[in-house]
């Protein structure tokens, strides 16, 4: 079984950068696709982004697309979600999620799987 633990979040005003990271243990770590949910207080989990087992392949919700990077080193055994021109809707927990498959897409992000979060705030 996969465990899933991030890091890398905080405060940043908007326009700014973070970079969430999240370390995989307890399995073969490319066996598995690699996702990010957020939740904002009051609103649904959304899944913005998730990476192949090879990492060759990624997918992107609307909102994030063209902002935010997901990679992957699988020789670390961690996967990254780099977070450009963050806006203050971008304000959530984000957790980082796995599922046991070579494949993921935005119909099916990877959630059998999950870590504990990180919260990320954007706030002047």
């Amino acid at each position: 079984q996969l465990r899933l633990v991030e890091s890398g979040g905080g405060l940043v005003q908007p326009g700014g950068s973070l970079r969430l990271s999240c370390a995989g243990s307890g399995d073969t770590f490319d066996h598995y696709a690699i996702g990010w949910f957020r939740q904002a207080p009051g609103k649904e989990r959304e899944g913005i982004s998730c990476i192949t087992g090879s990492g060759y392949s990624t997918h992107y919700a609307a909102s994030v697309q063209g902002r935010f990077t997901i990679s992957r080193d699988n020789a670390k055994n961690t996967a990254s979600l780099q977070m450009n021109n963050l806006k203050p809707e971008d304000t959530a927990v984000y957790y980082c999620t796995a599922d046991l498959a070579y494949y993921c897409s935005s119909d099916q992000w990877p959630n059998s799987y999950r870590g504990q979060g990180t919260q990320v705030t954007v706030s002047s």
